[in-house]
């Protein structure tokens, strides 16, 4: 943490940019930004495990970073060990102190470029003052990928070298997998230029930079801006031990345990002189090759050159692709994509409205109808973005209500924070509910619908990847991977396709239907209620992490009774209301799925609150007690 903040300090006095990783940032972090001891992250990474990303999250942003994978480790994705899940960063991560996370290798609402194009569009929608960078790694086709990035409408692409990196990952991806920067940055590039391209973005890189010539290198094949982790952290104190991943960091660097915590001695200030070198070595050298800025130093691959005296199987080296030399062409700003985010339902329609203005400035409660169709994106999002920067905390549930009708488009409702209510009356595309963070949603089916919306899928695939807290209720069926990582939100729905709940931490998930294949995988968090009237649940469920039981104990019942009566009252189910009819009966019918792991630690969480102890402690002493840290 200490280390992590010194560099943010750093960074943000030098008017540079740190990145905040995939683990979220605390409140209080959060709060500091503005003040002459600014710890928070300029730029906000969004990964594939979704850890920490809610509305407040986003929207305290100056830069957003979609990360594709990581240089040391192309294509792998994450796993955060028990022992290093401390309640601090538990909190932050949205999860449960001593139980493992586990980042998906893909980020599930993107498998074609289209998908990342919407991505893209939702955290424009999140935080329109915000950069869009999408991180690649060095890799042969890289440039190509890069194109169908920028046409996707990024502002940044950043080209990570396989050198450098996370010294978590493991060691036969850091010998053995991906390429240098180099030689993903030159592809690149070139590539964007070729496909009238490179004017859109700017071109970042990382890998191990570690020298004012690195820069100058890097800004000749094509980098406009340069990111360092490994020399900034050498200069806090990191002596390489590579035990990231172990919690024993001995410089207290890359540790949660506070013991080694105290052994760290670095300091902001040492970020800052590094930085103020580097920049002097990269001015000797551009005054060397005669250019006044690194504007004008990019691209010129005229001015590197093989070295002559060369042996082996160096001289066979062949760089004339990396030195081929295509038109000078660099960033321009007026070049960007635009978002037309004027034309949104939210601009147009819900920021305009007098009711809504109302109910964010002064907190009274507003009801509008709005009529939408499937080509209205990301609903609801710029106006929940709206409210979470003019209440970090947002508002008292059901402040602000839109009645909806008609077909929601992709990712309708993501990110939309406490206070704000969608009910639909219709159905809804994809990533409905995408990044919950404290907002409700319901989805029901018109009265005169000509079908049964139990037997029906009214919610697309993907709902509600990565929320965070809030509410939402679906009379119908969704499609496959509903609830993927999961934290915290109470989600209930009449039937979900293949991958459901995968990689859940938290929150509650009430299923009164049928599952597909591979329900509750990597599953680590959180609790699922299953009505299986078929008794096939067994067979759909992977096992791994998992334990199924009845609903016996009465803090069970009660509380699948009031989440199943909230969905009742709110969409007026059928099958709910089928079930609450006699529901001691109809309980014997639920499978509770519950994590291995994570029904340890509320155990003895309970078990220490009962003994006295504050919330918060117990949950210190059950974390220290599972896994044997203290």
């Amino acid at each position: 943490q200490e280390a992590h903040e010194a560099m943010a300090i750093a960074m943000n006095r030098l008017k540079g940019k740190s990145n905040s990783g995939e683990g979220g940032e605390s409140d209080e972090r959060l709060e500091s930004a503005g003040t002459a001891h600014d710890r928070s992250s300029a730029i906000k990474q969004v990964a594939s495990g979704r850890f920490g990303v809610t509305s407040r999250y986003l929207g305290s942003a100056k830069e957003i970073q979609i990360k594709l994978a990581q240089g040391a480790k192309p294509g792998e994705g994450g796993h955060l060990p028990a022992k290093k899940v401390y309640p601090w960063v538990a909190k932050t991560r949205h999860s449960t102190p001593g139980v493992s996370l586990i980042s998906p290798p893909p980020h599930h609402d993107i498998y074609s470029i289209e998908d990342l194009a919407q991505l893209i569009y939702d955290l424009k929608n999140a935080n329109k003052r915000a950069r869009i960078s999408v991180k690649l790694v060095s890799e042969a086709g890289v440039g190509t990928i890069a194109a169908g990035v920028a046409k996707a409408g990024a502002q940044v692409v950043l080209i990570s070298g396989y050198d450098g990196g996370t010294g978590a990952a493991p060691l036969s991806s850091i010998h053995n997998a991906g390429l240098p920067w180099e030689l993903g940055l030159a592809e690149t590039h070139q590539t964007l230029i070729q496909n009238g391209l490179r004017k859109r973005v700017v071109i970042e890189t990382d890998g191990k930079l570690m020298s004012g010539r690195d820069v100058a290198i890097a800004a000749i094949l094509g980098a406009e801006e340069f990111g360092f982790a490994t020399a900034p952290l050498v200069t806090l104190g990191c002596v390489m031990m590579r035990v990231c991943n172990l919690d024993t960091c001995p410089m207290g660097v890359a540790t949660q345990n506070p013991e080694l915590r105290k052994r760290f001695v670095g300091k902001p200030e040492y970020v800052e002189n590094f930085m103020r070198f580097i920049a002097m070595e990269l001015r000797e050298y551009m005054a060397k090759l005669g250019v006044r800025t690194v504007d004008e130093l990019v691209g010129r691959t005229d001015l590197l050159k093989k070295k002559e005296e060369l042996s082996g199987a160096a001289r066979r080296i062949d760089l004339s692709k990396i030195l081929y030399r295509e038109e000078n062409v660099t960033f321009d700003p007026s070049a960007q994509y635009d978002f037309k985010l004027e034309k949104t339902k939210d601009e147009a329609v819900l920021l305009k409205d007098k009711a809504v203005l109302e109910a964010l400035e002064k907190g009274k409660k507003a009801r509008i109808s709005a009529h939408i169709g499937n080509t209205d994106r990301t609903f609801a999002t710029l106006l929940g973005a709206q409210l979470t920067r003019l209440h970090h905390n947002g508002l008292e549930e059901d402040t602000i209500t839109i009645d909806c009708q008609g077909a929601g488009g992709q990712s309708f409702g993501a990110f939309i924070p406490k206070g704000l209510t969608l009910d639909l009356v219709g159905d809804a595309n994809d990533y409905l509910g995408k990044g919950l963070s404290g907002g409700k949603i319901i989805v029901k089916a018109p009265k005169d619908a000509g079908y049964d919306p139990h037997e029906n899928i009214i919610v697309g695939n993907v709902a509600l990847y990565g929320a965070t807290s809030g509410q939402t209720y679906i009379a119908g069926m969704a499609g496959e991977r509903f609830c993927v990582r999961n934290s915290g939100a109470i989600a209930v729905v009449e039937g979900v396709g293949e991958h459901g709940c995968e990689y859940m931490t938290g929150g509650r998930a009430v299923i009164l239907g049928t599952t597909g294949k591979n329900f509750a995988a990597g599953m680590s968090g959180g609790v699922a209620y299953v009505y299986d009237e078929d008794n096939k649940l067994y067979r759909n469920l992977n096992k791994g992490m998992v334990l199924m039981e009845k609903v016996e104990n009465k803090t069970d019942r009660e509380e699948l009774r009031s989440i199943l009566e909230k969905h009742l009252h709110y969409t007026g189910s059928k099958k709910a209301e089928q079930i609450l009819a006699n529901f001691e009966e109809n309980l014997m019918k639920f499978k509770k799925i519950i994590p291995e792991d994570y029904k340890k630690l509320m155990g003895l969480t309970v078990m220490y609150e009962e003994q006295g102890m504050s919330r918060e402690d117990a949950q210190i002493e059950a974390f220290y007690a599972a896994t044997g840290n203290k």
